[in-house]
């Protein structure tokens, strides 16, 4: 079978082949995840490519049951021979591992949004358009004596999920990841900037470079100023990356219910129960899922793309539109099928994205409204200092500013910063624009008595 013909299955071609495994299935529950998927990428430094590529794979899973034990096997060859050794494998498995006392049965056929986060434009990507992509950012900075290191990353691929209650799941998705420094050409000023889309027809590399140029020019010169609390200005970088390791997604991936009820989270209250109801933030911060919004359309279902926070429910829930924080008031927690059932709650799927509300200001105008304080540009090298109080310690990074009477007037050296979102979302003073970032829509925010600790001298 032609792999790479195959990588992105249709909806009917993957039910045809999870169908069949499940017609070999003897064990009391059997479920089938399905995944395949093309990958491209091309990265740069000093101002040359270095390495371009791209892959293909389609993979299934089989799980199979007996009472609360449960095995899996996986394989990528998909004759009918192979597909029933995979099931019988699974089978002998299970019926050696210990029983899960928290196992639940799985679930029947589900409702889902209609949701297809899937561009035909991403689909199509070539060689070609990852080149000029590249080209796009390296030439602005070779002809200005810059030096730009950067990395694009383009996915298209499917998820369809099955079992033996007659639940089928499918999903098909697209996305494309692009992110460059630039430096001068004595090293002593740095610059950012990322994007991510849906489509890759709203992705210009030449633009965001052009950030990251003007931010490693106007970085030079860096003045080292005492640590300290100040108003902030922390552009969506600075809230959201790529990873977990930010400080929004650090919250948002703290609001597990069984954690806030068994005492080991910031929603936990002293002497037993959870903040669930209290008002914990400003009353301007409103952050919500919807996995049906166009500019960051997910996976209707957990498992298929979405879910950064504890795997998004692989079991098939359906995603929904749920309000995490309302006015400042802790509105909803997820919550595992295992725990909502001890509960008797429903079970609320963890997000596959998040939409915080914003205001109407611009960057600049932010910077105009503010009498003393600093641009942060992003931040990085995020840990976990107390996971009660969501305490975090990291270091800025690639352009950090002092502003003096709405002006930007000169750059600073980087600091080591000792905060928590909970106390930040606190201090709110100005919110602009939510903009795409990591999957998510967030906008900058101006933050009052932000802590800084120490100085750094990383660029």
């Amino acid at each position: 079978m032609n792999l790479k013909k195959m990588a992105i299955l249709t909806k009917a071609e993957a039910k045809k082949i999870i169908d069949k495994v499940l017609s070999y299935a003897k064990a009391d529950e059997t479920s089938v995840s399905l995944t395949g998927g093309r990958r491209g990428n091309i990265r740069y430094a000093r101002n040359a490519v270095s390495t371009s590529g791209e892959s293909t794979n389609l993979s299934l899973a089989v799980t199979a049951v007996f009472g609360k034990k449960s095995g899996t096997a996986t394989i990528n060859e998909f004759d009918d021979a192979a597909l029933e050794k995979t099931v019988r494998r699974a089978e002998e498995i299970a019926r050696l591992a210990p029983e899960n006392s928290e196992y639940m049965p799985m679930l029947g056929p589900q409702t889902y949004l209609p949701i297809d986060p899937f561009s035909r434009n991403t689909e199509n990507i070539t060689p070609d358009y990852r080149a000029q992509a590249a080209f796009d950012s390296l030439d602005p900075c070779r002809k200005q004596n810059l030096t730009a290191a950067g990395y694009m990353e383009d996915s298209t691929g499917f998820t369809a999920i099955g079992n033996s209650k007659e639940l089928f799941a499918y999903n098909r998705e697209t996305s494309v990841e692009f992110s460059v420094t630039v430096r001068t050409a004595d090293g002593m000023g740095s610059g950012y900037a990322t994007r991510d889309v849906t489509d890759t027809s709203k992705l210009n590399t030449r633009e965001a470079t052009e950030i990251a140029m003007q931010k490693a020019q106007a970085s030079v010169g860096a003045r080292a100023i005492e640590p300290g609390k100040y108003t902030v200005i922390l552009e969506p970088a600075a809230l959201v990356a790529n990873t977990d390791a930010s400080l929004l997604l650090a919250m948002m991936g703290s609001m597990d219910a069984r954690n806030a009820e068994e005492g080991r989270s910031f929603l936990s209250k002293k002497g037993g129960g959870t903040r669930l109801g209290e008002k914990l933030m400003d009353e301007r911060v409103t952050i919500y899922s919807d996995p049906t919004n166009p500019e960051i359309p997910t996976s209707p279902f957990g498992g298929g793309g979405g879910g950064r926070f504890g795997g998004g429910g692989a079991d098939g829930r359906p995603q929904e539109k749920i309000t995490w924080i309302e006015k400042g008031v802790i509105k909803n927690m997820y919550y595992s099928r295992y725990w909502a059932d001890k509960k008797g709650v429903k079970a609320t799927p963890p997000p596959a994205n998040f939409i915080m509300e914003g205001g109407t200001q611009s960057l600049a105008d932010m910077i105009k409204s503010t009498e003393k304080g600093i641009l942060v540009t992003r931040f990085w090298y995020i840990r976990p200092v107390d996971p009660q109080t969501l305490l975090y310690t990291g270091l800025t990074r690639d352009g950090t500013f002092y502003i003096e009477n709405g002006q930007i007037k000169f750059p600073v050296k980087n600091f080591r910063f000792n905060e928590s979102p909970i106390i930040m979302l606190n201090n709110l003073e100005a919110m602009g624009k939510p903009v795409r970032i990591g999957g998510n829509l967030v906008p900058p925010l101006k933050i009052r008595d932000f802590t800084f600790t120490s100085l750094s001298d990383a660029v």
